[in-house]
C-alpha cells in the first residue's frame, strides 16, 4: 500500500519504517527540514535500538522516502496517518491545533479517495472533528479512522512488529478491510485486530495508559505503608504478582510514573470527564500519590 505519515517523531518514525519493512511504501513527512535531511542519511533523531537498521534498509529499497512536501505526499497516498503532537495545556486538556491544520493541509492537497486515521493520542471525538474539517475543504470522498499507538520507548519496534493488539476504530467497512490488510503481517501469530466504533478505538488508549498508572501509584502506596508495618513491599509483590488476575506488570514500587505519556494521558482523561460533569475521583487520587511520591 502507498502509505504518508505526517509526523516523523518517536511514533511516526517508528510506525512509517516498521510500515516500510513489512513491503509497504511509506513517505513520512515533517516540518522539521533539519529533521528529514538527518533521517534521509539513515540517521534517527531518536534512540531506539534497531531503528536505523530498518532505516538503512528501507530508504535503500525505496520503500520509505523522507519529506516536507505534504502536498505531493498525500497526493501518492491511500492511506494517511497523523502522527503529530498533542501536547497538554496548562489545565490538562490536549492541544490539538496540530491535528486540525495537518487535517486542513491533508484536505487541500487531496486528488481523490483517502483515508485519514488518526495515530496521534486524541481525546474522544477528535476525529469527528478531523472529519468536518476535511469536509469543509474538499469536495473530494475521503474516509476517517483511529488507530491509537500502544508503543514502548526503548523496545517501540518490537511492539510494532509483534503487537498485543491493534485498535482499529472504523465507521466503513471498506475503511476496515484496508486496515485489515495493511496490519496483517503483524498479526500471523494470532493476536487480535480489534475493531470498534472511532469514540471507543480514541478512549481505549486513555484507559489503558490510565489503568498502568494506577497500577504504578497503587503499589507505590502499598510500598509507603509496607515501611511502617515493617512488611517487605517485594516480598508482597510477589505475593501478589503471581496471581493471574494481576500480574507483575507495572508492580515495582519507586519514584512513580512520568514520560510522555502517563501523566498528559491521566491528566487529559479527567479533564475530559470534568467537561462532561464527571468527577474523576480515581485519577485524581493516581495522580496525588504520584505526585506525592516524589516528596518521600
Amino acid at each position: 500500500m502507498n502509505i504518508c505519515m505526517i509526523g516523523a517523531g518517536y511514533v511516526g518514525l517508528v510506525t512509517g519504517t516498521c510500515l516500510a519493512e513489512s513491503g509497504n511504501e511509506v513517505r513520512c513527512v515533517d516540518i522539521d527540514a533539519r529533521k528529514i535531511a538527518l533521517l534521509k542519511k539513515g540517521k534517527a533523531p531518536i534512540y531506539e535500538p534497531g531503528i536505523e537498521l530498518l532505516l538503512a534498509r528501507n530508504i535503500k529499497e525505496k520503500r520509505l522516502i523522507f519529506s516536507t512536501d505534504l502536498a505531493r505526499s498525500v497526493k501518492d497516498s491511500s492511506i494517511i496517518f497523523i502522527a503529530v503532537g498533542t501536547p497538554p495545556r496548562d489545565d490538562g486538556s490536549s492541544d490539538l491545533s496540530q491535528v486540525y491544520g495537518v487535517a486542513r493541509k491533508i484536505a487541500r492537497a487531496m486528488n481523490g479517495y483517502k483515508v485519514v486515521v488518526t495515530k496521534s493520542t486524541v481525546p474522544v471525538g477528535t476525529a469527528e472533528e478531523v472529519r468536518a474539517i476535511i469536509a469543509g475543504e474538499t469536495r473530494h470522498p475521503f474516509a476517517v479512522a483511529s488507530n491509537p499507538e500502544f508503543l514502548k520507548e526503548g523496545a517501540a519496534i518490537d511492539d510494532f512488529m509483534k503487537p498485543d493488539r491493534i485498535i482499529i476504530g472504523v465507521e466503513d467497512p471498506h475503511v476496515e478491510e484496508m486496515l485489515n490488510e495493511l496490519y496483517a503481517p503483524f498479526v500471523r501469530t494470532g493476536n487480535p485486530v480489534l475493531t470498534m466504533n472511532i469514540r471507543s478505538a480514541e478512549m481505549t488508549k486513555y484507559v489503558a495508559n490510565a489503568l498502568l498508572s494506577t497500577k504504578i501509584s497503587f503499589i507505590n502506596e502499598m510500598a509507603n505503608l509496607c515501611e511502617k508495618l515493617d512488611a517487605d513491599v517485594n516480598d508482597v509483590r510477589r505475593g501478589i504478582g503471581h496471581d493471574q488476575r494481576i500480574g507483575f506488570a507495572f508492580l515495582f514500587p519507586g519514584v512513580g510514573y512520568g514520560g510522555s505519556c502517563f501523566p498528559k494521558d491521566v491528566r487529559a482523561l479527567s479533564t475530559m470527564a470534568r467537561s462532561l460533569g464527571v468527577e474523576p475521583r480515581m485519577m485524581d487520587a493516581v495522580e496525588a500519590v504520584n505526585n506525592g511520591q516524589k516528596l518521600v
